[in-house]
């Protein structure tokens, strides 16, 4: 670590007086800038209150490219520019009707579509249900037990698992795959426990997929809320004979025209040495995207505002990115990558934040040994600021195309127990973002961005 003089104890007069390193005298302005000088909060405020969800190809989506794009130009950047990319259109339609038929009574449920569903016949469909823990149930049934029912799959977040991310990856295989597997045996629709651990109710959507099967095998595909995954297991255990009724007008359009966001601080030194720091500026369309991830992009915003603010010019080309399509395509980051290729420019460092606002606990890191090291070797430097957590792993699905030579990828790393009490569900809104958390999480950002640019990377 570079120091601009020693770590040392004075005495005067009876005071010991403790020298700060530059890196720690920065780190103080970074978090000084940004919880007393940001405009992350009301950017954010913005993008959630006045244009509202940005689902990819809607009209919210076009709004934000253009509200972000022009609040970039206000930062005196070197250059703000949007990269074109095709992305998918898919809308929602009407209000998803879903209930269960007992004899006369019928027992209402909160649901939705699931992202890239197919819509039900215009009358809804009616059948019977059967419930299944996973796709290996499912498969085992077969055909016979399962052709012209609806299928149920409900299997819970495992609430044993403190990172809540773990949880969410060991259920969602149901959500993603629910639907092309049980078409496959000849099912008439799914219906997915939303993917949260605490018992509400708001379904929660997400992308489904229909990879290598027919159209016709391409069925509907709904999520359920916790309450009422629950309640409907317990009625189809008393009723197993009862009919679940579900109607949804969800439609799948042609690709339309889109942009990822770009904003450039020129590198002093290494202008060809790239560093970026991004969010996805696309969101589901039943909230407006606070937490995902509308909080990642004004973030990595911020971490350019402090720069500007702090007087930090840096010597590698920093860039901000506010990818589009990462909730249902991935687009904006593949076509990142492909543009990237063709230029052959040259990325040293990838940092991404989409894992809501919360308070940031550290980061999680795909690098080499050496890289590895080299960054958890900062880890004094974050303790002040109660950043703790340095560990090997996923850093992001936008920079994950993301290929160079030598590239360090990182995630920031918020607390994460309330995160999917809003992932993907209309509860996702400005109202559940704290100012000070989001704030702290850009600051985190831009102090690892500041150490990697005035340390490099190991090689």
């Amino acid at each position: 670590m570079k120091k601009s003089f020693v770590l040392a104890a004075l005495l005067f007069g009876g005071i010991t007086v403790f020298a700060q390193t530059k890196d720690e005298q920065t780190l103080k302005e970074i978090y000084k800038s940004s919880l007393t000088n940001a405009k992350c909060y009301p950017w954010l405020g913005h993008l959630s209150n006045t244009i509202g969800s940005r689902l990819s190809g809607s009209t919210g989506a076009e709004k934000a490219v253009l509200y972000t794009k022009a609040q970039l130009e206000t930062l005196g950047l070197d250059k703000v520019y949007l990269q074109e990319v095709m992305v998918p259109k898919w809308v929602r339609g009407e209000k998803e009707i879903g209930y269960l038929q007992l004899g006369k009574q019928k027992i209402a449920f909160p649901i939705c579509a699931l992202g890239g569903s197919v819509a039900t016949p215009k009358a809804g469909l009616n059948a019977n249900v059967i419930e299944v823990k996973s796709l290996e149930e499912l498969a085992a049934l077969g055909e016979a037990k399962v052709k012209g029912k609806i299928v149920f799959f409900n299997r819970p977040m495992n609430p044993e698992f403190v990172e809540t991310f773990k949880a969410y990856s060991g259920c969602v295989d149901q959500r993603s795959s629910g639907a092309r597997e049980a078409g496959k045996l000849g099912a008439l629709a799914v219906i997915v426990r939303s993917m949260n651990l605490r018992l509400d109710d708001f379904p929660h959507t997400g992308a489904t997929n229909y990879e290598d099967i027919s159209k016709e095998q391409r069925i509907p595909a709904t999520a359920i809320s916790t309450n009422g995954a629950e309640l409907l297991s317990k009625s189809l255990k008393a009723n197993p004979n009862a009919t679940f009724y579900l109607k949804q007008s969800c439609e799948t359009f042609a690709d339309v025209l889109s942009y990822n966001v770009v904003g450039e601080m020129t590198g002093s030194e290494h202008p060809e040495r790239i560093m970026v720091v991004g969010g996805h500026l696309d969101s589901w369309d039943l909230g407006d995207g606070s937490h995902d991830d509308g909080a990642g992009c004004v973030q990595s915003m911020e971490v350019l505002n402090i720069f500007k603010n702090i007087g930090y010019k840096p010597k590698n080309t920093l860039r901000v990115v506010l990818f589009m399509n990462e909730e249902n395509g991935v687009r904006g980051g593949k076509e990142y990558e492909t543009q990237s290729s063709k230029k052959n420019e040259n990325h040293i460092f990838a940092l991404e934040s989409d894992s809501g606002g919360f308070s940031p606990r550290g980061f999680s890191i795909e690098a080499d040994e050496a890289n590895f090291n080299k960054i958890s070797s900062w880890a004094t430097l974050f303790e002040p600021y109660l950043i703790h957590k340095f560990v090997k792993g996923h850093s992001g699905v936008d920079i994950g195309p993301l290929q160079s030579n030598h590239i360090v990828k990182v995630g920031l790393q918020p607390d994460s127990q309330r995160y999917f009490d809003y992932h993907h569900a209309a509860n996702d809104t400005f109202d559940a973002v704290n100012k000070r958390e989001l704030e702290l999480g850009a600051a985190a950002m831009a102090s690892l961005l500041y150490l990697i640019d005035q340390n490099g990377i190991a090689k």
